[in-house]
């Protein structure tokens, strides 16, 4: 295997890459970052968390020319969390390099102050599709410029209704861009997208026996929607997770599921779609710095987050299609590391079930936990309630030891622990919380800012022409139509 020096990445790159820890590259890095930094369109496949991230911002910061002040790079995200934990490991790069400079470009955050770090001169830019759309639309960005485009986790993004503002995106480029295009899956829709704008990409494909990280324990519960909240809280008490994730199909759901487990003792926060940016932020620094142990969100909400510390997910409501599965359980079990994923199937989730055992070609081990009337064994109950009922110190001293365990492996500071109030009360709360719960379909997107493509364009699908704007600039490479001002 070739290290980064080898593959042309500069000497002050490779010393900071070392100091993170980063010493050789994975396999989706060696294959990908040679053929970007030639210049070549690149259809990039590979499992979450083997380090796609890098493959791309790795030959673009090799690329980028500080003395050129225009946009140089973009990177396209599908939600604000993915285009912060971006701007984050390119700032760390960034640590000898302070002639280039980068912007987040994301909704719920203020559009002036966007707009003056812009006119101040910006080499890359990160963007979620509605904010960047918002900035073209007041001109305030010109994406002419743009030499190297990025689509992240693009299966996810168009899964999540971005095509138009995808493609009224790269309308705005220059057909002599180059295009990369970054995936977990490859569904027929992102191979159409990329037979439509990108010229002879080189396909890379790390090549897996299964499309799951084989690091990840996969776990099915068996139980009931009535009892589905009390199972969940005897899981956590038995796994202990260092820090988790509970997945869940909706806002409300997760805000329900939340209380309860505050209510029970349990550390937990929120993250959806209907929280301020500066909430959502706030909630994601804690979580990332161990400030809470766990993290209740929506598949929106939480895409493509990359924490390190992550040891467990947990599926409260199993996703609807593989491509969630897989981008769910991928939150744990990054980078090498050993992870736990567990999804809880109620009797109508059997095809859901059946499904995506199908498609990940794996028959999940799976396990009932034993209940009576919606409620733990009395058996159980005794077990559980015991536990529930022990001091607090005893869950902080499990907490803190693990702590302890990683901060010797790392240089992670341990955070402090949840409380333990009211955990004796759990079992009826749990039937109670779940008999008043309603599922509905999540439907506001996490990019408030953005709006619709209106109309078809007869020009090239390639982007635009290099014909000459109307607007009369001789020193740039024009494009297919003028905008309206």
């Amino acid at each position: 295997m070739k290290n980064f020096l080898e593959l042309g990445i500069r000497k002050e790159l490779d010393r900071v890459l070392k100091k993170s820890g980063i010493l050789e590259p994975t396999s989706i890095q060696e294959q990908a970052i040679p053929e970007v930094l030639q210049g070549k369109d690149v259809i990039a496949q590979a499992q979450t968390g083997t380090g796609k991230t890098l493959a791309f911002i790795l030959p673009i910061l090799e690329k980028v020319n500080p003395a050129n002040k225009e946009v140089q790079a973009l990177i396209v995200t599908p939600t604000r969390e993915l285009a912060l934990q971006i701007t984050a490991e390119v700032n760390k790069l960034l640590e000898k390099m302070e002639d280039i400079h980068i912007l987040a470009v994301y909704g719920g955050q203020d559009v002036d102050r966007q707009v003056k770090k812009l006119t101040r001169g910006i080499q890359i830019v990160i963007a979620t599709p509605g904010r960047l759309l918002d900035h073209i639309r007041r001109d305030t960005v010109d994406l002419s410029t743009v030499s190297t485009l990025v689509i992240d986790e693009a299966d996810q993004m168009l899964h999540m209704g971005f095509l138009p503002e995808v493609e009224e995106i790269i309308y705005e480029t220059l057909s002599t861009r180059q295009t990369l295009l970054f995936s977990a899956t490859m569904s027929d829709q992102v191979k159409s997208l990329a037979k439509r704008y990108m010229k002879d990409p080189i396909d890379i494909k790390v090549k897996a026996k299964q499309l799951t990280v084989s690091g990840i324990k996969q776990l099915v519960i068996e139980t009931t929607d009535r009892a589905k909240q009390a199972a969940l809280f005897k899981m956590l008490d038995e796994y202990q997770p260092f820090l988790a994730i509970i997945f869940c199909r909706t806002k409300r759901r997760v805000g329900v599921l939340n209380e309860a487990m505050k209510a029970n003792g349990y550390n937990s926060d929120e993250l959806h779609g209907d929280l301020s940016q500066a909430k959502r932020e706030q909630v994601m620094k804690r979580f990332r710095e161990a400030g809470m142990q766990y993290l209740v969100a929506t598949d929106v909400a939480a895409r493509g987050l990359d924490v390190t510390g992550v040891t467990h997910v947990f599926n409260y409501d199993i996703p609807e299609d593989v491509e969630s599965y897989i981008h769910r359980i991928g939150r744990t079990g990054r980078a090498g590391e050993e992870g736990v994923a567990v999804t809880f199937v109620a009797p109508k989730d059997r095809n859901y079930l059946t499904m995506i055992e199908k498609e990940i070609k794996i028959t999940l081990d799976k396990q009932s936990v034993e209940l009576e009337n919606g409620r733990l064994s009395n058996e159980t109950r005794d077990e559980f309630e015991k536990r529930g009922s022990a001091k607090e110190g005893d869950r902080k001293r499990s907490f803190n030891r693990q702590s302890n365990d990683r901060q010797k492996k790392s240089t992670r500071q341990a955070r402090p622990s949840s409380k333990e109030e009211g955990r004796d009360k759990r079992s009826d709360r749990a039937s109670n919380e779940n008999s008043t719960r309603t599922s509905r379909s999540e439907s506001k997107r996490p990019d408030s800012g953005r709006s619709s493509r209106t109309g078809s364009r007869s020009q090239s699908v390639m982007g635009r022409s290099s014909k000459g704007r109307s607007s009369g600039q001789s020193g740039t490479q024009g494009r297919g139509r003028s905008r309206s001002k």
